[in-house]
């Protein structure tokens, strides 16, 4: 069975805590997070990407909190804790395929709960066997694996938590948390 190589980067996670925010993004009224997809008593609205990485099709599947001005790394998500990155369920990862993540993590196919273990240096994906649960409930009895994540620093802060999918010309891909 082929399996699909995937390269996760924290690709502006450590910019997010370093830069100062934008304005938070609020909504005015009920009518308009209905319109946006978030139920009334959710702030974060939830997000499916997906992309096709050499024949597999991945999905993350996502709460997009904000960071409304806040210290984001190091303060609200403390160093040495693991964190979902997310917001009320638990972010899931789905490939149809096998993966083989950072070259090390064999990932079988099917909808994973991804963490990650922020440190003031090296971050770290935690892949979970558990296919769905709570963003506070991490359950470590039920990680699959672990791999080094690449830290990568941007100009510009995101206000809102956002994944993407990319594949890599040279073959396999890249998933990327902004």
């Amino acid at each position: 069975m082929r399996t699909t190589r995937i390269v996760i980067a924290a690709a502006a996670v450590l910019a997010i805590a370093i830069v100062a925010g934008e304005a938070a993004a609020s909504f005015d009224s009920k009518e308009e997070r209905l319109a946006q997809g978030t139920p009334p008593n959710r702030v974060s609205p939830h997000e499916s990407v997906s992309g096709a990485v050499d024949g597999a099709t991945l999905t993350i599947t996502y709460g997009r909190p904000s960071m409304r001005g806040r210290d984001i790394f190091g303060a609200l998500v403390p160093y040495g804790r693991v964190w979902c990155p997310g917001a009320d369920e638990a972010t899931t990862l789905d490939s149809d395929r096998p993966l083989l993540v950072g070259g090390a993590l064999r990932v079988p196919p099917g909808p994973h709960t991804i963490w990650i273990l922020p440190t003031g240096g090296v971050w770290t994906l935690v892949v979970s066997k558990e296919p769905s649960g709570f963003h506070t409930r991490y359950n470590e009895k039920a990680d699959l694996g672990r791999i080094a994540m690449q830290k990568l620093t941007i100009d510009t802060p995101v206000e809102r938590l956002t994944f993407a999918i990319d594949a890599v010309p040279s073959g396999g891909g890249r998933i990327a948390m902004l």
